[in-house]
C-alpha cells in the first residue's frame, strides 16, 4: 500500500485564454477528485486555473515559484514553494510527480514535458504536443481514464 498521496504536475501556459481555462480548471478538478495533490508552477494563467479547479473539488495545491518570496503564489496554491532558480524550476515541477498532464503552453511547458520524460514520468497529453512517448487525450474524460489507469499500477 502506498505511503504518499500521489502527485499531479499540471503544466501550462502563464497564459489563458478561455478555451485553455475552463480546461485547465476542469483538469485541476479532475485531480482533486481523483484523491491526488495537483502541483504546478504556482502563478497565474493556466497554472493558476487549474489550481482553481483543484480547491473547488476540495484538492490540496503546492506551487513550485520561480523567484523568492510566497506571495507571488496565485490565491489558490495551498503550499507555496519558492526556488529563487526562475525557470530552473521546470525540473522540479517534472520531477517531484507521479505523473504530469500538459496543457497547451510555450517553450517553459515544452521543458517540462522533456523532463518528465528524462526522469520516466507518464505525460499525458491534453495540449496538442507532438513529442514522441506521450499518452494522448483528446478530452478531460479520456485523460481522466488515463489516470486512473496509471494510478492503478502505482
Amino acid at each position: 500500500m502506498r505511503s504518499q498521496q500521489v502527485t499531479v504536475s499540471v503544466i501550462g501556459s502563464h497564459d489563458a485564454t478561455p478555451r485553455t481555462a475552463k480546461l485547465a480548471y476542469a483538469v485541476g478538478k479532475m485531480v482533486a477528485e481523483s484523491g491526488c495533490v495537483l502541483v504546478c508552477g504556482g502563478l497565474q494563467g493556466l497554472m493558476r486555473e487549474a489550481c482553481r479547479g483543484a480547491k473547488a473539488a476540495g484538492g490540496l495545491t503546492i506551487g513550485i515559484l520561480p523567484g523568492k518570496s510566497k506571495a507571488d503564489a496565485n490565491e489558490f496554491v495551498d503550499i507555496a514553494l519558492p526556488t529563487t532558480i526562475g525557470f530552473s524550476r521546470n525540473v522540479i515541477v517534472a520531477a517531484s510527480a507521479d505523473v504530469v498532464i500538459a496543457l497547451p503552453g510555450s517553450y517553459g511547458t515544452e521543458s517540462e514535458i522533456c523532463y518528465a520524460k528524462v526522469y520516466g514520468r507518464p505525460v499525458i497529453n491534453l495540449g496538442g504536443w507532438k513529442v514522441p512517448g506521450l499518452l494522448n487525450a483528446k478530452t478531460v474524460g479520456q485523460a481522466k481514464r488515463l489516470l486512473k489507469k496509471i494510478l492503478g499500477s502505482l
